[in-house]
């Protein structure tokens, strides 16, 4: 029989899983894939239990995982991208210039405000990382700074300029819920994150830096990036060809084909590399080449399709167990009977924060963190005179720079993928994805600035 879930029971099958992949994979230090699909099983088998019919919970998943076809054929291309641009020339070329123009000392920072422009012009943290922040993993390395710091700073910047970006999706996504305007949305996020950028500005200046650099290593590193490849101003074509897509505001799945076919252009005419056969090679694989440099291959030999198949796997089995809590209705049960009891404004702020980060904690999906709980308080906040635009900036706050922090989120398996730094290492140093929230939390409870984060009550 099918019937509407309880509280109780929302709440029990909650607690299974949190428990379920706390302790699978934060003290038995699991790969997140089983512990994931072991939950789902789980989580199946007491909705199946509390009286869902199979055919329900079948269509559950279903559902949750036609959330990932869009991911995955980003994560797909990506991994392509990344091989091809190693091919053509297009990231070594950077690094080879990068090593003369960045400062180690002040590495991050500038990790930090690169990222940051580039993803304000391309409205999205997913390219941004691919592209530029893979770079700069590579002048990392070369430079002695550590990965997880760089990876935070990469990560940091990519998500600031995406979620202040008009070109981003999430960025016009969560206005729309909650019914306001892009720029007031905009506008309004200011308040939480020029603060916590200048939090995380300062903690990437006073971060740990490289010890003394062994020069005569960078100039071997050089050396070998020339014998190589040919380095030359060509090989930048491929991004910038990417930027003015996005610039344009093409979706991101031709911006990323056409990022990956003047890849091969530019491997054609400059790398003098036609051979069809090796490029097909090194989509599918990724790319493998010669250089007896340790330091290099380790930088240049990566990418291909085969490369994000574990993350792949990963949003699939994520978002069957998000399809199930969606939509056999433990999460409306469970926050539906939490908004009851609130009575201030502050309280619905605060709670309305606390269920994105928990959506995105049991689903790894950014859209339904702010999509479920924005559908859930929108109303709630038109009864209690809060402004639609707190609404539209906590859900943010808390829903979008949240997911890269869950290691079995879209975007954090992608970052980590992309990086090559596991979430758990790099969460320390993505300051600003856990500040931005602080913040949002500061607004509503600290009684001096209400005013602007609650308006009147």
């Amino acid at each position: 029989m099918n019937r509407q879930l309880s509280f109780p029971k929302s709440i029990l099958i909650i607690m299974f899983i949190l428990a379920f992949l706390f302790v699978s994979i934060f003290l038995f230090k699991a790969e997140p894939h089983l512990p994931l699909l072991a939950a789902t099983v789980g989580t199946a088998v007491l909705l199946r239990l509390f009286g869902s019919p199979w055919k329900k919970l079948e269509a559950a998943i279903i559902q949750g995982i036609q959330t990932a076809i869009i991911p995955i054929l980003i994560l797909s291309l990506i991994g392509i991208l990344i091989a091809v641009w190693m091919m053509s020339g297009t990231v070594p070329t950077i690094l080879y210039f990068g090593m003369d123009y960045i400062n180690p000392h002040y590495f991050a920072v500038s990790a930090l405000y690169v990222t940051i422009v580039v993803s304000m012009f391309t409205g999205s943290s997913f390219t941004t990382v691919s592209t530029v922040g893979v770079a700069f993993m590579g002048i990392a390395a070369t430079t002695g700074v550590s990965p997880a710091l760089a990876a935070g700073a990469v990560i940091c910047g990519a998500c600031f300029g995406d979620k202040m970006s008009p070109l981003s999706d999430t960025t016009n996504f969560a206005p729309a819920v909650a019914g306001i305007s892009i720029f007031t949305h905009i506008r309004n996020m200011m308040y939480t994150t020029v603060p916590a950028l200048i939090v995380t500005t300062a903690f990437f200046l006073c971060a740990p830096h490289a010890g003394q650099l062994d020069l005569s290593s960078i100039e071997q590193m050089k050396l070998a990036l020339k014998e190589g490849f040919h380095i030359h101003w060509l090989t930048l074509m491929p991004p910038l060809a990417v930027i003015a897509c996005s610039v344009k505001r093409i979706p991101i799945l031709p911006t990323l084909i056409v990022g990956i076919a003047a890849g091969l252009l530019v491997t054609a005419i400059v790398q003098h590399e036609t051979a069809v056969d090796v490029w097909f090679d090194v989509m599918q694989s990724g790319y493998k080449s010669a250089i007896a440099n340790e330091t290099v291959a380790s930088i240049v030999n990566r990418g291909g399709l085969q490369s994000m198949m574990w993350s792949v796997s990963l949003i699939l089995i994520a978002l069957s167990l998000g399809g199930l809590l969606q939509h056999c209705g433990v999460i409306e049960a469970f926050f539906r009977k939490a908004i009851q009891p609130l009575k201030k404004g502050s309280s619905i702020v605060l709670m309305t924060g606390a269920s994105s980060i928990a959506v995105n904690a049991m689903t790894g999906e950014q859209y339904l963190s702010i999509l479920l709980p924005g559908q859930m308080f929108k109303d709630e906040y038109e009864r209690r005179n809060l402004p639609a635009k707190t609404l539209a900036r906590t859900l943010e706050d808390c829903g979008t720079l949240v997911n890269p922090l869950v290691p079995w989120g879209v975007s954090g398996a992608f970052f980590a993928a992309a990086l090559g730094v596991p979430v758990t290492e790099y969460v320390p140093y993505a300051t600003f994805l856990w500040v931005s929230p602080l913040f949002t939390f500061a607004l509503a409870l600290i009684p001096m600035l209400q005013k602007n984060s609650l308006g009147k009550h």
